[in-house]
């Protein structure tokens, strides 16, 4: 610690670990494709236990995958103050996305134990299984499972390959029908605070390496498909075509329009038509809905509208349509003392103390049903993410770390809980 009395990761050391890391996965785009539980990532993962080993860490795999390593505290019995996030990536993604988490909460495990510092309780460090929900349609498999919230059902899932999750959990040498036992009890995790990227531009626009977040967006996903006739292009005449394509243009116009009076966000992410050949009008559109809010009310708000302008745009044509709900996530309020202790942490470490909502889902979302939650934003260049020129400097990076680390030593000494 310095004279301050706060404590600093070793930058130099958490970047080098956040480049080779994301050297597993490179796809020849330039990106980085580590899929959930994919050859890459189950090789990213043993990179991981080395780390975690390497930093002094006792490390253990739980029933759901998700790697845990452990800072026993001086305190028997006391529950954890636990850190992480994911290395699984989506398709042709950037280096920063859930690594920075992981690599961020194993150099202040690293830091701690190095230096010696004093923590009370126990801290862990956890690399969950699958955030994204690219790979099979669901995310947070293993914080949910973690939190007590798998489902069994998740199983059937598969992925383009027609892979199933249970097939890919055994090929990762995990017992599919045993995830439900990763749960653990909110005596077990006093806490968790997550290190993300901001993965938008509120940051960049304020000039702030680091943000505190105070609630996460809630989302809900839709699967739509609405379904007419598929006629040739030349030979039907407009007035008797049964265009679903042009039913689906309309209610995407009525979806942008009721997520600003909702004040939430909606996008449509995918859209596929059957049969998909110039000269032919399209017999079937499916596509994707993600919709997503701060507050509970306003989300359910936007699906119960965006579901009424579905089928009133396809009776109107006389078309049908079905809806079907593939994830979803309450909003999450950020815990009031954890949110103090990042706002305490940024204070000794020279940052202001900068709140704002984060936009994206992260494994806090799920972790909020086990222990209280806080989340550590930090600055992401133009705001892009999912994407190689996702960017976060070494600077920024370090930044963030070290208010993680500092926040991690406070609630480790905290006995007011």
């Amino acid at each position: 610690m310095d004279k301050t009395g706060s404590a600093h990761i070793n930058g130099g050391r958490l970047w080098d670990s956040i480049q080779e890391l994301g050297r597993i996965g490179t796809d020849p785009n330039g990106g980085v494709t580590r899929l959930s539980l994919s050859n890459e990532e189950l090789i990213a993962r043993q990179f991981i236990i080395r780390l975690m080993e390497d930093a002094g860490l006792a490390v253990r795999q739980d029933e759901a995958g998700n790697l845990i390593g452990r800072l026993e505290g001086e305190r028997q019995g006391e529950g954890a103050i636990a850190t992480g996030s994911h290395i699984d990536t989506v398709i042709h993604a950037g280096l920063f996305d859930g690594a920075l988490g992981v690599l961020g909460g194993i150099e202040a495990l690293r830091t701690i134990k190095e230096q010696g510092i004093k923590h009370d309780s126990p801290l862990e460090v956890i690399c969950f299984t699958d955030e994204e929900g690219v790979r099979f349609g669901a995310g947070y498999l293993g914080s949910r499972a973690m939190a007590g919230a798998w489902k069994r059902n998740w199983l059937e899932l598969a992925d383009s390959a027609g892979t199933t999750l249970r097939e890919a959990m055994k090929y990762a040498d995990l017992n599919p029908h045993q995830a439900a036992r990763a749960r653990r009890s909110r005596d077990a995790v006093k806490a968790y605070v997550e290190l993300h990227i901001e993965q938008g531009r509120v940051l960049e626009e304020l000039g702030e390496a680091v943000g505190i977040a105070s609630a996460i967006y809630g989302h809900c996903w839709l699967e739509v498909s609405i379904r007419g006739r598929a006629d040739h292009a030349g030979t039907t005449p407009m007035k008797l075509r049964q265009d679903p394509l042009a039913a689906a243009a309309a209610a995407l116009l009525a979806i942008e329009q009721i997520a600003i009076q909702q004040g939430g966000v909606a996008t449509i992410g995918t859209l596929n038509l059957a049969p998909g050949a110039i000269n032919v009008i399209p017999g079937e559109v499916v596509f994707t809905i993600d919709m997503r809010h701060e507050a509970s009310e306003p989300l359910r708000q936007m699906e119960l509208a965006i579901t009424a302008a579905l089928e009133r745009s396809a009776e109107a044509r006389g078309l049908t349509t079905s809806i079907r709900a593939i994830d979803g996530a309450q909003p999450v309020q950020a815990s009031k003392r954890i949110v103090e202790a990042i706002a305490s942490s940024c204070a000794s470490v020279g940052l202001t103390d900068t709140y704002m909502v984060c936009g994206a889902g992260h494994d806090a979302v799920a972790m909020n049903e086990l222990t209280d939650i806080g989340l550590i934003l930090i600055r992401s260049r133009d705001g892009i993410s999912h994407h190689p020129l996702e960017w976060s400097s070494p600077d920024d990076c370090e930044a963030g770390a070290n208010v993680l680390l500092n926040t991690l030593i406070r609630l480790a000494n905290d006995r007011s809980n």
